[in-house]
């Protein structure tokens, strides 16, 4: 198997260094633009959401490659995801997908978040009113007719902790492929990944340095100096090593810069190789959740009443 990629329990490659398309500021031309530049620096992995907008800018910058003969469709990898107001009918939520993307199918389809929204709730953050209950065995259910139908390659989840997953796996007829959370050195997920291990699914990093740029990010991972000396010793920069820790414990990466010269820069993680030291001493690094998900907590309407709820004591 090629050393930049994980073979999924599909039998599939999944390359493992992503870009993610989410822009919470760039226009579709912007978007557009930076993915194909992204082609041509030889990414394959695309990851998009409905509610990232950006579904239409990937489509395009796709098909602009495949019409300059940059690559064939098959050459690239696709994620998209289902949005918490879509959980009552997974698969007209990706036919619309497709439409977005001009792809007759997407390599992965993960569910975004396990928590049901009312169908008008298609914004990231949900007001009071806005949850409805979740039905997963239903959900799933319309997963896997996705799947049976072509219409993606593989299906799973994100930011679903271990007791979730066991809950799933109990009743799925398809187990997860994927489970797509943060991770990053630190935040490492350490009985996650030993739990998708043993179950053969394959654990995808989002913000894998942390979100830095993003409203709710953190510089921390880059500028801390175990980390920063690990890269003095290899010639290497903050954020490839960061990277490159999640790569090293079988994860992909997915992440988000339109900037060249850190595109280019991320890329380069996949040239480096971290040590049996360096990985002890990035285990010594305290551990700080980014991402909590504090926008799905509330006492009334949400299903959960504690960030604890939400990731079952695992945080």
């Amino acid at each position: 198997m090629r050393s930049d990629h994980a073979r999924l329990n599909t039998g599939r490659l999944m390359p493992l260094l992503g870009l993610g398309t989410y822009s919470s500021s760039n226009d579709r031309e912007t978007t557009q633009n930076a993915i194909k530049m992204a082609l041509k620096m030889g990414y394959k992995h695309f990851d998009t959401a409905k509610i990232y907008g950006s579904e239409p800018a990937l489509g395009g910058a796709i098909m602009e490659a495949i019409t300059e003969g940059l690559m064939e469709r098959e050459d690239i990898f696709v994620t998209s995801k289902l949005w918490s107001s879509d959980h009552h009918d997974p698969l007209s939520a990706l036919n619309q997908s497709l439409q977005n993307l001009g792809l007759e199918y997407v390599d992965l389809y993960l569910v975004h978040w396990p928590v049901g929204f009312k169908p008008w709730a298609v914004y990231p953050i949900p007001n009071e009113e806005d949850f409805d209950k979740m039905d997963m065995e239903a959900t799933w259910a319309g997963m896997e007719k996705c799947l049976g139908l072509g219409l993606c390659k593989a299906i799973g989840v994100s930011n679903f902790s271990t007791t979730k997953l066991q809950r799933l796996l109990d009743f799925a007829s398809i187990r997860p492929a994927v489970n797509q959370v943060e991770m990053h050195p630190m935040w490492r997920q350490n009985k996650l990944r030993k739990f998708c291990g043993e179950h053969k699914i394959h654990v995808s990093a989002y913000m894998p340095l942390g979100g830095p740029g993003n409203l709710w990010g953190s510089t921390a991972i880059v500028r801390d100096p175990i980390i920063q000396s690990i890269a003095h010793k290899h010639k290497a920069t903050p954020a490839q090593v960061a990277l490159r820790w999640s790569m090293q414990n079988g994860a992909s990466v997915i992440v988000k810069s339109f900037n060249e010269d850190r595109m280019w820069e991320n890329k380069g993680a996949l040239d480096l190789k971290l040590d049996d030291y360096d990985m002890l001493n990035i285990e010594k690094l305290q551990e700080r959740k980014i991402m909590r998900g504090d926008h799905l907590i509330n006492n009334t309407t949400s299903p959960y009443r504690r960030i604890e709820d939400l990731w079952d004591d695992e945080i």
